[in-house]
């Protein structure tokens, strides 16, 4: 007798595509003006201009990785100044940290990426199929060729507005106008369409298709939010003391379950479940429940910015507290504190830098040699870096307790000639007559000066002379 299959039954539900439907309202416009500026932001700072001299790129902002600089306007970061752009990194996580300690979630919910380019990616599908019924409809319906003349057209713009985010973001990395050129002659370098091919890829796959889940699955942010969050921190919530026991009848609450909140929520989940993981403090379902409120006579704010400890006044019918005096307190004003004074230091930095550096070493190798007439000379490796956008004269001088005469090799005076904006390496050779204390202690600390006779450029560097004692 044979044994019957067993039947098996899968631990994993399909994903149920989300349609959020269209809403309007403060919140809404909000998040329209956010992501125009985003956008813009992105797509155009690649083509501004920013005269640097005729031997310098003139794009505003350029990583330019081949000679391992960042341009940044009037700024100009070179690789041992990264402690600039690490001040930055940790200014950009403090703000964070700062944003969801007073708001929640904000920075998901209206400058993300992900949020941004989705948003996009919805009014296009929203313009092309219609509205959430229209939508649901569609996605329901067989195949035939209504269905696949929308799709295949809403396909093409995503992939449209993929190729663009591709494509703007390797303009960061060069000159963005012979690039473009390049690209449309198809001569740009592989890397370029490497590059180009896996952002639009990840772009139209993220905006398109996963949305939401990139936000749930793969973002680590909302397992690390709570940390940031305490009581008084202001979230989307749902007052359910007004709006419970819900329905139309005599005796419920002012939620009148139209479901409007959840259609409009971009993540597909129910504010009135309570403060959930997948919230992204959008507050488009505030606009919703507003206008359905208003629509029905009842006062709005039954979904709004709640702080945990204003929910025991209010259900008392005590009126909320000003939004001010939730934002601030001793957390956010730690974190203002840092952010600000983080800010200070990397200006004070960037005014305080010298249009010129110089490095010297040593040379160890021998420590030192004795001259035909006696002379003790001990040699040094100089490098020299011009920062500014023209070639400048550089001259060299040096301090001693004693008679030093200095010699730049290959060049017939104590003077160097750096090029614009590059780093030149010279020897450099301090000689002590044989009578001179300082060529007879073992050490004597010196200071090498070089100075720009035209600017107010100058650096110092401290060394050692070595002399016969040493040896």
């Amino acid at each position: 007798m044979s044994t019957p299959p067993l039947e098996t039954t899968s631990l994993y539900a399909a994903r149920e595509p989300i349609f959020p439907k269209r809403v309007s309202g403060r919140f809404r416009s909000l998040k329209w003006i956010v992501m125009g500026l985003a956008l813009a932001l992105y797509y155009v700072t690649p083509w501004l201009q920013w005269d640097r001299g005729p031997s310098m790129p003139d794009q505003a902002v350029l990583v330019d990785l081949a000679n391992r600089r960042f341009f940044f306007f009037g700024i100009e970061i070179w690789p041992h100044e990264f402690h600039i752009v690490a001040g930055l990194l940790v200014m950009a996580g403090l703000g964070l940290f700062l944003f969801t300690s007073a708001l929640g979630r904000v920075w998901c919910g209206y400058a993300c990426p992900q949020t941004v380019w989705t948003d996009l990616f919805i009014l296009v599908e929203r313009w092309i199929e219609g509205d959430r019924n229209n939508r649901i409809r569609l996605h329901r319906a067989p195949w035939s060729l209504q269905k696949v003349r929308l799709r295949v057209t809403k396909w093409v713009v995503w992939l449209l507005i993929a190729l663009m985010t591709g494509g703007a973001w390797v303009f960061y990395f060069t000159d963005a106008p012979t690039l473009a050129r390049n690209l449309l002659t198809l001569d740009a370098h592989p890397v370029a369409w490497l590059t180009i091919a896996t952002l639009t890829a990840t772009t139209f796959f993220f905006g398109g298709f996963a949305r939401e889940q990139i936000c749930i699955y793969a973002c680590p942010w909302p397992r690390i939010q709570a940390a940031m969050m305490d009581e008084d921190t202001l979230t989307v919530a749902y007052r359910d003391w007004r709006g419970e026991p819900r329905g139309k009848g005599s005796g419920a609450g002012d939620c009148i379950d139209c479901m409007a909140c959840v259609n409009v929520c971009p993540m597909g989940i129910d504010i009135r479940d309570g403060q959930q993981m997948e919230c992204i403090t959008c507050a488009l379902c505030i606009d919703a429940c507003d206008e359905m409120m208003e629509r029905t006579g009842r006062p709005t704010g039954l979904i709004g910015y709640l702080a945990l400890s204003d929910e025991t006044a209010e259900r008392a019918g005590a009126a909320p507290r000003p939004a001010w005096r939730r934002a601030l307190r001793p957390r956010t004003t730690l974190y203002t504190v840092l952010w600000s004074g983080i800010g200070v230091l990397l200006v004070a930095a960037l005014l305080m830098r010298s249009d010129v550096e110089m490095n010297v070493s040593p040379v160890r190798n021998p420590l030192f040699v004795t001259l035909s007439d006696g002379r003790i000379r001990n040699a040094y490796e100089l490098r020299l870096r011009n920062k500014q956008h023209g070639d400048v004269v550089y001259e060299l001088d040096v301090d001693a307790p004693g008679p030093l005469v200095l010699r730049v090799e290959g060049e017939p005076a104590q003077r160097v000639t750096v090029p614009a904006d590059q780093t030149l390496t010279r020897r450099v050779y301090l000689a002590a007559p044989p009578e001179s204390l300082l060529a007879q202690v073992e050490t004597t600390p010196v200071t090498l000066t070089v100075r720009d006779p035209a600017g107010p450029a100058t650096a110092d560097v401290e060394t050692v002379f070595h002399g016969k004692a040493g040896r």
